[in-house]
């Protein structure tokens, strides 16, 4: 059960750290962290429980995540539904906590709510292939790196580095289009709360990532060749 909660209070950080950001910091263009703050927070969350249970349960906080390393082979088929569950416990308790915080300003309205969309509930009224294409190929590129930076052919110790990175960058590209998912449990915790039609478009950001995810596991196994002993 260990490695289970450890994916549940990861995702809850992931989830509390990054969207809460977005909540809560970024709705004040006054404390000037704007998209830029908010991308940096989700990779500072990635970074920081990379190295937190890295070794417990290896830091999916992402179902994407865990059915790219199944498919690459690096991830037991055995614990897939667990981890997706654990992940999607943890971001709806963030998403319930942050609702809390949020809402004791007497001016209080959720709106998107940190929540991802396409069409009228993009931020930059992107369209439906638009959004689904940026969340494939994103999330590929992203388990390309997972998959790459903790090869045993990597250096040892930088892997939570490059990744808390490349999610910083995808934020950087991806929040006009689709507000940034490549992970179907943040969208779901967040959608929950949202007073928009956030959970009508649900299911492309499940969708979207897991093909995306199980692309790039596949590809970078392709390149890359077996891991040595």
């Amino acid at each position: 059960m260990n490695k289970y909660l450890a994916e549940l209070i990861g995702t809850f950080w992931l989830v509390l750290g990054g969207c809460g950001s977005a909540v809560l910091a970024a709705a004040f263009p006054q404390l000037g962290i704007g998209f830029v703050g908010v991308s940096l927070a989700f990779g500072l969350t990635v970074l920081t429980m990379a190295y937190a249970i890295g070794h417990i349960s290896g830091c999916h906080l992402n179902p994407a995540v865990s059915f790219g390393l199944w498919a690459g082979g690096r991830f037991d088929s055995k614990d897939l539904v667990p981890y997706i569950v654990a992940q999607t416990m943890g971001a709806i308790a963030a998403a319930a906590v942050l609702y809390m915080i949020a809402s004791g300003k007497p001016d209080f309205v959720a709106g998107g709510f940190a929540s991802n969309g396409f069409g009228d509930l993009s931020p930059g009224k992107y369209s439906m292939m638009s959004v689904l294409v940026c969340e494939v190929v994103l999330t590929a590129v992203f388990l390309f790196v997972i998959m790459g930076s903790t090869d045993s052919r990597a250096p040892a110790g930088f892997a939570p580095i490059a990744i808390g990175l490349c999610l910083t960058l995808i934020h950087l590209v991806s929040i006009p289009v689709s507000n940034t998912s490549v992970n179907p449990a943040r969208s779901t915790g967040v959608a929950l709360f949202a007073s928009t039609g956030a959970l009508s478009q649900l299911w492309l950001f499940w969708v979207a990532p897991i093909v995306g995810g199980i692309l790039g596991a596949v590809v970078y196994k392709a390149v890359a060749g077996p891991q040595r002993a």
